[in-house]
């Protein structure tokens, strides 16, 4: 008997990978609302642990003490810098 373990990749923002865990620590992640289970950016890998990854907010270094299940959190992939301009990005989620 074999169960199906696919995942339905609609429920990933396009930017997160989830292929390459475990991230390491100071990596900028996406992490899955376990309310209404979608998708927010800002977050980054504070601690690799056996069941999850501990979180640091990056608006205010806030670390969580909850600990997120692999499976919620992806790693963020910024876009290009904007007309060539060092550290400015554009940010869609507004």
């Amino acid at each position: 008997m074999s169960e199906d373990h696919t995942r339905d990749a609609t429920a990933l923002p396009a930017a997160t990978d989830t292929s390459s865990l475990p991230l390491e620590t100071g990596t900028k992640v996406y992490v899955r609302n376990r309310f209404l289970g979608e998708w927010s950016g800002g977050f980054e890998v504070a601690e690799i642990l056996n069941d999850g990854y501990r979180l640091r907010r990056l608006s205010d270094g806030y670390l969580f003490p909850d600990v997120f299940a692999f499976e919620d959190v992806g790693r963020e992939r910024r876009k290009d810098p904007l007309r060539g301009i060092a550290g400015l990005y554009l940010d869609r989620r507004h």
